[in-house]
């Protein structure tokens, strides 16, 4: 397992250290320098998006929306932070490479885990992909903020760009599975709750029925 790990990302460093000299020598700003640790705030522990998704519970209208997000983003820990992370065990780039800032020099703490996937990424796309699916203006707004936290995590040179586009695939693919399982969940639970309805209102007038066919004695 580790020499495909090695083989696969040996061939896709020249792509990911090209992408980071690019954006840290033609993309750094004062500006941007400033705004990018905010924006990348918004991803840490997916708090933004944990927010969000318990907000949605509270409306009835909102609720399956808002456990789409939590389940998707439950399974995101699972797969993504807890077994990809540690089972490919990838250096933060900038431990490992000369084209990106040294950590001293990061505008943000360090990060302390493993690089691949970006785990704001994949969160953020995990709850844009489930809020889209049920709200497609609110998704799409979403995804524009999901594209903000991931291109940040570039810009701040401490992922590299192939984390980031495995942490959007994943979360994509598991804010579908997320909203595809709570759909069919509340689905059978309102296909459960019509039937015991059905099956109390027949019972009600078959109880009905009966009391006017009993004999009437005076």
């Amino acid at each position: 397992m580790d020499s495909i790990l090695s083989y696969i990302f040996s061939n896709i460093s020249s792509f990911d250290h090209n992408v980071l000299k690019a954006v840290n020598s033609t993309m750094r700003s004062g500006i941007l320098d400033s705004i990018m640790p905010y924006i990348t705030k918004l991803g840490d522990a997916g708090i933004f998006w944990i927010a969000l998704a318990l907000i949605l519970l509270i409306p009835k209208k909102t609720r399956r929306t808002g456990a789409a997000m939590g389940v998707a983003m439950v399974l995101g820990l699972i797969i993504g932070n807890g077994i990809i992370k540690n089972v490919v065990a990838r250096p933060r780039p900038f431990d490992i490479s000369n084209t990106v800032l040294p950590r001293k020099s990061l505008l943000i703490s360090p990060p302390t885990d493993y690089s691949f996937p970006s785990g704001h990424t994949l969160a953020s796309f995990e709850a844009a992909t489930a809020l889209y699916k049920d709200h497609t203006l609110y998704g799409f707004a979403a995804f524009v903020l999901a594209i903000l936290i991931a291109f940040s995590r570039i810009y701040l040179q401490v992922h590299y760009p192939s984390d980031v586009i495995g942490g959007a695939i994943l979360g994509f693919l598991l804010g579908l599975l997320g909203s595809t399982i709570v759909r069919a969940v509340c689905d059978k639970w309102a296909e459960h709750k019509a039937k015991k309805e059905a099956d109390a209102a027949e019972e009600k007038k078959s109880s009905e029925e009966s009391s006017e066919e009993a004999p009437q004695y005076h």
